[in-house]
Parts: C-alpha cells; sequence; structure tokens
C-alpha cells in the first residue's frame, strides 16, 4: 500500500466513520448541551489497525446535518486522489499537512500547510493529501450526507516521503 489510501480503505474509513459517529466519543464530557473532548480522549480508529485513521467527534457524514471529524496520518501516508459530494472545510490541528489538486499524485507539486491552516475542499474538486515526514492531524467540518470517490492512479508515487518505522 506505501502509505497511500485505496479505494477499499477509503470506503472502510468512511463506513467506520459512520459507525463511530453513533455515540459520543468515549471520555468526551457532557453539560446541559455542552461537549469537551481532550486531545488525548479522541478516539481515532483505523479500519485496518494501521495508516491513516479517523475519529467521528460530531454528528455523522452519513447523514444529514453538521458533522466534525478528525483525520490523522502517520508519517508518510496520504490519501489518493478523491472528491467529496458536500463541500469539506479542513484544519490543520497538528503537523504540516501536504495538499494536492488534480488526479495526479506528486509529492513536489504539493502545498505544504502548517498547524492553524485551513483548506477548502470544494464539492467534486478532486484532491489528495497526507504527512511528509511527520505526523498530520486534520480537523474537517462539513454537512452531511457527504460520500467520498476515489479517482485516478492508487499508487504511491515515487517521490512521495516514505513511512517512518520506528
Amino acid at each position: 500500500m506505501k502509505g497511500s489510501v485505496s479505494a477499499p480503505l477509503a470506503a472502510a474509513l468512511v463506513a467506520s466513520a459512520a459507525f463511530a459517529a453513533l455515540a459520543l466519543p468515549v471520555g468526551a464530557e457532557t453539560d446541559g448541551g455542552f461537549l469537551r473532548l481532550l486531545p488525548e480522549q479522541v478516539p481515532f480508529k483505523s479500519p485496518l489497525g494501521a495508516g491513516p485513521s479517523q475519529a467521528v467527534i460530531y454528528g455523522d457524514p452519513s447523514k444529514p446535518g453538521v458533522y466534525v471529524v478528525r483525520n490523522r496520518f502517520p508519517p508518510g501516508a496520504h490519501s489518493s486522489p478523491h472528491f467529496h459530494s458536500q463541500d469539506r472545510h479542513a484544519t490543520v490541528i497538528k503537523g504540516v499537512w501536504w495538499t494536492g489538486v488534480g488526479e495526479k499524485l506528486d509529492f513536489a507539486a504539493a502545498t505544504p500547510l502548517k498547524a492553524g491552516s485551513y483548506m477548502l475542499h470544494p464539492a467534486n474538486g478532486v484532491h489528495w493529501d497526507g504527512a511528509g515526514d511527520e505526523e498530520v492531524i486534520v480537523q474537517i467540518v462539513g454537512v452531511g450526507p457527504v460520500t467520498t470517490t476515489p479517482v485516478g492512479p492508487r499508487d504511491a508515487p515515487d517521490n512521495w516521503p516514505k513511512p517512518k518505522t520506528d
């Protein structure tokens, strides 16, 4: 897999997000409708037990309404080109997120976004993204239902940083 998110993995991430959205995150505190969640309480899950993972913080991306998810990419991991059926608003929480547009996955063409940066993924806009040599966490806000459709090549380009093995 070379650190990329294949079509089956992308589908599994979406499915795991829908499943995880059925309940509040473990350890979340509620108080009169307010929800508090510490960073160590974010329930990241990877459908294959390794590689990119996702946590549903609020809502359900597969149902109508606002949702908030976080995606975590280990060093060297990235998505393959894909698009979403609805606009998505992404904010980098940790690390440097390498982003690109179009069907050609090319690290040399990626734009680095440091923590605190924002990116709009317009509906049906083909893009790809991931981590360089450090872990990346991105928070995404959108309105469901949303679908993710893979497009273009699925293999990692030769110039994308390889995942670290610690």
